[in-house]
């Protein structure tokens, strides 16, 4: 963990993020109103309370399974090398899969996921991610559906880390480093 200190400012509000869980939980309920069980991947860690709040929101037969992947330890930058840490418990083929992230950013992880994915035969797959940062993007993808389109910033809480620190705030927040005199 950095040693320099840093203050961390509201960019979106929980109020905010509630609302849009709701509208996005419309559309992904009208696009899976067919199926008889939708299988909701959230990926960790930095999904988990998005995932929550989408599961509860959603009015669909669901089953939860996750899949850890990352692309950047405790730094502020992805290393883009994808790793997965975690796999499925459950097969997908044949299956309705919501693959859910927290954040697009180089685009590198939900790429690789999404591939990974598609080659186990599931019937439809589509994504979601909370955040997305388009001037980041390294490789062409775009997840089905987005919650926020977020400058470049370095950004946690509502389950994202810095570091394994600031899951826990209820909203989005910027972090911004204190410079320390001279």
């Amino acid at each position: 963990m950095s040693a320099r200190p840093y203050v961390i400012d509201e960019l979106i509000s929980a109020k905010a993020i509630a609302a849009r869980i709701e509208a996005l939980c419309r559309e992904i309920h009208d696009e899976f109103e067919d199926t008889n069980k939708l299988v909701v991947v959230g990926l960790l860690r930095g999904s988990f309370v998005f995932i929550a709040d989408l599961v509860r929101e959603l009015d669909l037969p669901i089953e939860v399974d996750f899949l850890e992947a990352s692309s950047y330890g405790d730094g502020m930058e992805s290393s883009r090398e994808v790793r997965i840490l975690k796999d499925l418990r459950g097969a997908i083929e044949g299956r309705d899969v919501l693959v859910v992230e927290d954040i697009v950013d180089t685009g590198h992880t939900l790429n690789h996921v999404t591939q990974l994915l598609v080659s186990r035969l599931p019937a439809r797959l589509k994504s979601i991610a909370l955040l997305d940062k388009p001037s980041r993007r390294e490789v062409d993808f775009k997840a089905d559906w987005t919650g926020f389109e977020i400058p470049d910033e370095f950004v946690v809480g509502y389950g994202i880390d810095f570091a394994q620190r600031n899951r826990n705030l209820p909203f989005i927040g910027k972090v911004r480093f204190i410079d320390s005199p001279g």
